[in-house]
């Protein structure tokens, strides 16, 4: 999470199909009128390699292998108990993705472009209803066993239909069948006619073993280490602790030109730490090797020390072009005391964004505004004819307010003194049914206080919520801050059995079906889903069909800004803040290309161990690290 805060993250890179670090892909109608087979599927354009490209260029090809890179779990929950991470049941350790492969594997140097891995070549229908892939017959399994059409038949089943979260489930719900029409050929058919980013979204699916799976239980949580093909297997763990992945010499497809420069380490080690201040004190003894740093106070005031002066310990801010997403106070709207839009437009205006800036983090942040930050796709000013074109269908089911400027969070002289916010947001909870007693505590028709409790499994958040929670408490609100333990943070959100809580989610660089996982109606009442808010209106669920419809980035773009509108309008998250940068720390032990790929950091994709820094670190010679020349300096909030 971009700020103090925690990072929801996807459990891989390779399936995008969640998240915070989640980017999705899609296929343009224009592209498939040819109906031949591609070496990749893009959208809005062609794509940028050709058949014969060699390697990705923000790798290096001839990078070495060997080493390893020890570093943090990080998200929602710091422990593990399971080995599946797509059912619903159990915490599932980080990184799994690093096991299985897919028939297509992104390039993080392109929004919406995937290119063959285990398939060699797709091919899309005339009329974009069926998908065909050709998969390469070297493909193998790490037990030796090939990878068939059946393999990709059957882990399509299994993800669709058994037990599976509702973030992977939820974008090929339009998808429905697969079908092996020979050992190395599958088939995918779609309905309906939001069937745009179809294609991509399967090429992307995790490829599981259907004899392993036959064998061995798929809906039940598991800690046995499962059978994948990809370019890593467990080598160990510590049940909640631990995990060690290490590299595979006979990955069969470790010299494809989507791999090559790529997994270079032997071992990736991942600890969990349930308190950031001891996970930090690690770092600075060695106890692991890279963290990115979630913490601003930390960030400012706690690496003013020998290893970071004298460049054995780098501290580093790196790019990061992505959209930064909705990260904020999520409120619970299943809750019937959250219903009324002016309760949670009060919750808005009670939160002082600028005094939490200046006196908590440095004024190292800007505020969140959009679903889409840091993005072309955040609504701006009046809304533009195309934009009205998608809003006026729906103009008596809107707020005259999404016909205006968008809405943006109060501002505040950052002093502390925020009482005409608080005096407004006392006057819309009075509007809203709930009027003060004699003792100034706002009360419902029933006689019951507003209590809104907000939900953490950190006790480093702490010092943002509790002024919050003072500011709530001044205006007659019951209002508290409640620290669980990680595995019962995460079944509380999984049971939405919350008030409010604290997460990020960061839409891809091309929205689509993955929204439905977020903001929809479905997901709304699915359990486990990541639509904390509970947002169910048929509205956004259309506007969101606009967004899968799309057929250029103009459209896309028009109808995300549309949505935008109508979610900033429901007032249903406080936002909070972004930096476009991944805030690192790591030691001088490591080399990485000379192009970063522009959507993601690459550090465990395609950095290496460097043999002689090492050298230089142990004896202690190692000095300041100096940026490549091509790598841009991120604009410092």
């Amino acid at each position: 999470m971009q700020g103090s805060l925690r990072t929801r993250k996807a459990t891989g890179a390779k399936f995008a199909l969640v998240s915070v670090l989640a980017v999705f892909t899609s296929i343009v109608f224009a592209d498939v009128g040819a109906a031949e087979p591609r070496h990749g599927l893009s959208i809005f354009g062609s794509l940028k390699y050709p058949p014969d490209f060699q390697h990705f260029d923000y790798v290096n090809p001839d990078a070495p292998k060997g080493g390893r890179m020890v570093t943090m779990g990080t998200g929602d929950v710091n422990t593990f108990d399971s080995f599946n991470e797509f059912i619903v049941k159990g915490d599932a350790a980080q990184n799994l993705d690093l096991l299985f492969d897919n028939l297509m594997v992104r390039a993080q140097d392109e929004p919406d472009a995937v290119y063959g891995l285990v398939a060699k070549s797709a091919d899309v229908a005339p009329d974009g209803m069926s998908v065909t892939f050709k998969l390469r017959p070297e493909a193998k399994f790490a037990d030796g066993t090939p990878i068939t059409a059946d393999d990709v038949v059957f882990s399509f089943g299994l993800i669709k239909n058994i037990a599976t979260r509702p973030q992977f489930r939820e974008p090929i719900r339009d998808v429905t069948k697969a079908e092996a029409l020979d050992p190395e050929t599958v088939r995918y058919t779609f309905t309906g006619k939001l069937i745009r980013d179809l294609p991509v979204l399967v090429a992307q699916l995790p490829i599981l073993s259907k004899a392993y799976y036959t064998a061995n239980p798929y809906e039940e949580t598991s800690l046995k280490p499962p059978l994948g093909s990809g370019p890593y297997r467990i080598k160990s763990f510590n049940t909640g602790s631990s995990i060690t992945y290490e590299r595979r010499d006979d990955y069969w497809a470790k010299d494809l030109p989507v791999n090559k420069g790529r997994f270079n380490f032997d071992e990736i080690r991942l600890d969990y730490y349930r308190d950031r201040t001891i996970e930090l004190e690690q770092l600075k003894s060695g106890g692991f090797d890279y963290r990115e740093e979630f913490s601003s106070l930390a960030w400012a005031t706690q690496y003013d020390i020998p290893a970071v002066r004298e460049g054995r310990l780098i501290k580093e801010l790196i790019p990061d072009r992505r959209p930064s997403g909705a990260q904020g106070y999520f409120i619970n709207t299943r809750r019937d005391k959250f219903n009324d839009p002016r309760v949670r437009a009060a919750l808005d205006l009670v939160f002082d964004f600028e005094w939490s800036n200046k006196k908590l983090f440095y004024g190292l942040y800007t505020r969140t505004t959009s679903y889409f930050e840091n993005s072309d796709m955040k609504a701006v000013g009046l809304p533009t004819p195309e934009e009205l074109a998608l809003l006026n269908p729906y103009k008596d089911k809107l707020p005259a307010e999404v016909f205006g400027e968008p809405y943006t969070p109060p501002v505040t002289d950052g002093t502390g003194n925020n009482r005409e916010n608080l005096k407004k947001a006392r006057q819309l909870l009075i509007s809203a049914g709930w009027k003060p007693d004699s003792e100034g505590k706002l009360r419902n028709a029933k006689g019951e206080q507003l209590s809104i409790e907000f939900l953490d499994f950190e006790a480093q958040f702490e010092r943002i919520t509790l002024p919050y929670v003072k500011n709530l408490q001044d205006i007659g609100v019951a209002a508290n801050w409640r620290l669980v333990d990680p595995a019962q943070y995460q079944q509380r959100l999984k049971s939405f059995d919350f008030d409010v809580t604290t997460q990020r989610f960061s839409l891809g660089l091309t929205p689509g079906a993955d929204m439905r996982a977020f903001l929809s109606c479905d997901a709304a009442k699915a359990q486990g889903s990541f639509n904390l808010a509970g947002i169910c209106d048929p509205v956004v669920d259309a506007l969101i069909d606009k967004i899968v419809e799309a057929k250029s980035r103009a459209e896309l773009t028009t109808a995300t800004r549309a949505v935008d509108r109508v979610l900033r309008a429901g007032h249903y998250w406080v936002p909070h803040w972004y930096k476009p940068s991944y805030s690192v720390a790591y030691w001088n032990k490591f080399s990485r290309p000379a192009i970063q790929p522009k959507y993601d950091n690459g550090v465990l994709d395609t950095w290496w161990f460097d043999a002689a820094k090492a050298a230089a670190l142990k004896s202690g010679k190692s000095e300041a690290q100096t940026m490549p020349e091509t790598k841009q300096q991120p604009a410092k909030p």
